[in-house]
C-alpha cells in the first residue's frame, strides 16, 4: 500500500475511466430527473442519440491529451478544481458548436442539456475532492510518500523545512539533508533510496548549481530547482516558457489569459448592473452638487493608471472651484476647504460614484490599488520600495488596503504593502470579497479622502 503513487502509470487511466463514467452517470440522471418529480412524463421515444452525445463527450473528456491528469501531490485545490471545470467547459462549447453546425440542437432537449453540464461539473468536482481528501488522509498515515533529499542552508532551504513540516498531506518527507555541495556527499546521494532531491541553493551560484549537478549525474531521482531569492520582492514569481526558453517569473502581472478575461468580464458586468441600480441617487448628488456651489459637477483629476499610464479620473466635485489654484498637496484632506454638502458625499464616499464610469470606459477597474496623480508618483517611486508595482493592475475604486483603513492620511508604504498583496494573490473570489467588505464598512471612513 505505501508503494501506490498517484504518478504511477495506472492511477491516471483509472482516472480518466472514473470521469468517463461520472460523465455518463449525470447524463443519465439528467434524463431521469424531471420524471422523478412527475412519472408521467415521457421520455423521448428514441434516445440513441443521447446515449451517443454522452458517449462521445466521456470518450473526449477521458481521452484527449491534458494536465487535469498529472499528479494531484502537493496542488491546491482551487486550481486544481478550476482546470477540470475548464476542460468541461471547453468541451461543452465544442458539442454546442457541433450541435448547431450539423443543425441537430433541436434533436436534443435544452433543459437536458443544462441539468447534464451542470451535473457532470458537480459530480466531477465532488470525485476530486473525495479522491484527493482520500490521497492527503493516506499520506498523512504514512502511504503514498515520497522521499525528498533537500541540499542547501539557507534561508530557501529552511522556507521548504517549514512548509513540508506543516503539510503533512503533501506526501513529501525530507530523509536527508545535505547543507554543502561536497562532492561525496552528493554522490552518495546517487545511491540514496530518494524519489527528489531539491537543490535549495543561491540563483547566482552558478558554480555550486553546475557541482550540485555533476555530482548527482548517476542519480535517477527527479531533480528539482528551489531558488533562495527570499531576498527579492518577487510578484506571481514562477517559470515561463518562451519560445521554448524556460524563464523565471519574477515580477509579473497576475492580469493575463483567463484572469485577464474574468476581470474584464467582473469590470463591464459589475460596473453597468451597479450603475444602472445607482443612476437616481447620482443624479440626487448631482443636483445636490449643483444646488450648493457653483461650478461643474464632476471634478476631472488626472491620475496614473495601468502600466504608468495618466487617465482622467471623475468624482463628484466636493470642493470650490479655485481651492486648487495655489498648488496641490498630498494628504491633508482633513484640512482642505470643502463646501457644505461636499464635505457630507466625501466623507461617505459618495463623491467616488462617479468611478463606475472610468470603470465601464476602461480606465479603471472596480477593484484595484487605489490611483495617485504624476507628481505624487514621482516622488514616491523613489521614496517607497516596489511603489511602481502597484501599476502592474488597473487602478480601481475600493481596493485591499481601503477596506483596512488604509486610505487618505495613512502610512503610504503599509498601503503599498496591502496593494501588492492584493496583486500577488488576485482572484475573483478576492475582488468579490473586498467587494462585500466594501460594502459593509469601506463608505464611511475616518480616512476617507
Amino acid at each position: 500500500m505505501s508503494r501506490i503513487r498517484f504518478s504511477d502509470p495506472w492511477v491516471p487511466y483509472v482516472a480518466r475511466v472514473v470521469d468517463a463514467g461520472v460523465i455518463c452517470v449525470s447524463g443519465f440522471l439528467a434524463l431521469h430527473v424531471r420524471r422523478l418529480q412527475d412519472i408521467s412524463i415521457e421520455l423521448p421515444a428514441d434516445l440513441s442519440g443521447y446515449y451517443a452525445l454522452i458517449t462521445i463527450a466521456a470518450i473526449l473528456f477521458a481521452a484527449l491529451p491534458t494536465s487535469v491528469y498529472r499528479s494531484w501531490r502537493g496542488s491546491q485545490v482551487p486550481s486544481m478544481l478550476a482546470g477540470v471545470a475548464a476542460r468541461w467547459a471547453g468541451l461543452v462549447s465544442l458539442l454546442l458548436l457541433w450541435l448547431f453546425a450539423f443543425k441537430a440542437s433541436q434533436d436534443f432537449s435544452r433543459f437536458w442539456f443544462v441539468l447534464w453540464a451542470g451535473l457532470t461539473l458537480c459530480l466531477l468536482w465532488l470525485e476530486r475532492l473525495g479522491i484527493y481528501l482520500a490521497l492527503r488522509a493516506l499520506r498523512q498515515r504514512g502511504f503514498n510518500l515520497r522521499h525528498v533529499a533537500l541540499v542547501g542552508s539557507g534561508q530557501a532551504a529552511e522556507n521548504l523545512k517549514y512548509k513540508l513540516s506543516t503539510a503533512g498531506w503533501s506526501g513529501y518527507k525530507v530523509v536527508l539533508a545535505v547543507h554543502g555541495v561536497e562532492s561525496t556527499a552528493l554522490e552518495a546521494l546517487s545511491s540514496a533510496e530518494v524519489d527528489e532531491v531539491w537543490l535549495a541553493l543561491p540563483l547566482g551560484d552558478e558554480q555550486a548549481i553546475r557541482e550540485a549537478l555533476h555530482a548527482l549525474r548517476h542519480s535517477t531521482a527527479a531533480i528539482r530547482f528551489a531558488p533562495d531569492m527570499f531576498t527579492l520582492r518577487l510578484i506571481n514569481h514562477g517559470v515561463s516558457d518562451v519560445l521554448g526558453v524556460p524563464m523565471f517569473d519574477l515580477s509579473t502581472s497576475p492580469m493575463t489569459g483567463m484572469n485577464q478575461l474574468v476581470k474584464w468580464l467582473e469590470d463591464k458586468v459589475l460596473s453597468s448592473l451597479i450603475l444602472l441600480l445607482i443612476s437616481p441617487l447620482m443624479i440626487l448628488l448631482a443636483l445636490g452638487v449643483k444646488l450648493t456651489s457653483r461650478g461643474p459637477v464632476f471634478y476631472r483629476q488626472e491620475r496614473v493608471g495601468l502600466n504608468n499610464k495618466p487617465f482622467h479620473m471623475l468624482k463628484f466635485r466636493s470642493m470650490p472651484v479655485d481651492t486648487e489654484k495655489s498648488g496641490v498637496q498630498w494628504g491633508g484632506s482633513a484640512t482642505k476647504a470643502t463646501t457644505r454638502f461636499g464635505q457630507f458625499i466625501r466623507k461617505t464616499s459618495l463623491d467616488e460614484l462617479p468611478q463606475f464610469l472610468n470603470v465601464l470606459k476602461g480606465d479603471m477597474s472596480i477593484v484595484g490599488p487605489r490611483p495617485e496623480r504624476p507628481m505624487f508618483v514621482e516622488q514616491f517611486k523613489e521614496e517607497i520600495p516596489d511603489y511602481m508595482k502597484k501599476h502592474m493592475v488597473k487602478a480601481g475604486i475600493t481596493g485591499w488596503a481601503q477596506v483596512h483603513g488604509w486610505r487618505g492620511d495613512t502610512d503610504l508604504k503599509t498601503r503599498i504593502e496591502y496593494d501588492l498583496y492584493y496583486i500577488e494573490n488576485w482572484s475573483l473570489w478576492l475582488d468579490l470579497k473586498i467587494i462585500v467588505m466594501t460594502v459593509f464598512k469601506g463608505f464611511v471612513n475616518k480616512n476617507a479622502y
